[in-house]
């Protein structure tokens, strides 16, 4: 599995894909990244020690994901992205959030504001329509409005491409996301071991009527496919 990659366009980072304890919520009906964890938090840091040597500081900026949530990872590898931020002089550090791990944000950007590094947190809304996103999606996020949704974090993950959505929906997902969020991540729905399954009509409609609009906001990533980031799926040798 690729864990490291450069992103040269729009906000240009690294980013690593390591390994942690794995999601603690695992209900969402779409969604299988949290298949990628281990109870052995020796081993995750071993392997994440290994992908963070990898770690240039290029461009100043770093994204950590880990198939759930920063609360996931252990005490080891948060220290070495810490030590590595200052080594590598990185500014600026975003890491992904569960909702519900919300809580633990504060102390996680006190934590780097230590070093002087600014900490962004990306979170998985996927869609603004409560209704869809809980009885469709099963997120567990019980709140409702997109502004106190926003609250402690800087980034929202988008998920489009499923039956029921509209380019009308699409499209006030992407304009709450972007009057709340700093910036806001769209992913089209890709196979995957669960039941959902991508709709091509919609992601017909994205494609052609949506997705050349915002192609070149950069304030919008768009991974048309869940590797376009260059992390996740088989290692190239």
């Amino acid at each position: 599995m690729d864990r490291y990659s450069i992103i040269k366009e729009k906000n240009k980072r690294e980013i690593v894909l390591l390994r942690g304890s794995g999601c603690k919520w695992r209900r969402c009906t779409f969604c299988d990244y949290h298949l990628d964890f281990s109870g052995d938090e020796a081993a995750n840091f071993e392997l994440n020690k290994t992908v963070l040597e990898s770690v240039t500081g290029i461009y100043g900026r770093l994204e950590v994901i880990n198939s759930g949530s920063f609360t996931d990872l252990d005490e080891n590898t948060v220290a070495l992205i810490r030590s590595l931020c200052v080594n590598k002089s990185i500014h600026t550090l975003f890491f992904e959030c569960y909702y519900a791990d919300r809580g633990r944000i504060p102390a996680l950007r006190s934590y780097f504001a230590e070093d002087g590094i600014d900490v962004k947190i990306k979170t998985g809304v996927e869609t603004f329509n409560a209704d869809f996103r809980e009885n469709v999606l099963n997120k567990g996020i019980a709140e409702t409005d997109p502004e106190k949704i926003a609250a402690g974090f800087d980034q929202a993950c988008l998920l489009f491409g499923l039956t029921g959505q509209t380019e009308e929906s699409m499209r006030l997902d992407i304009e709450t996301g972007l009057r709340y969020f700093q910036r806001i991540c769209i992913n089209i729905m890709t196979p995957n071991t669960t039941a959902i399954k991508p709709d091509d009509a919609v992601i017909r409609t994205f494609i052609e009527n949506i997705y050349p609009e915002y192609k070149d906001n950069a304030k919008v990533d768009i991974l048309l496919e869940n590797t376009d980031f260059g992390v996740g799926g088989i290692k190239h040798e």
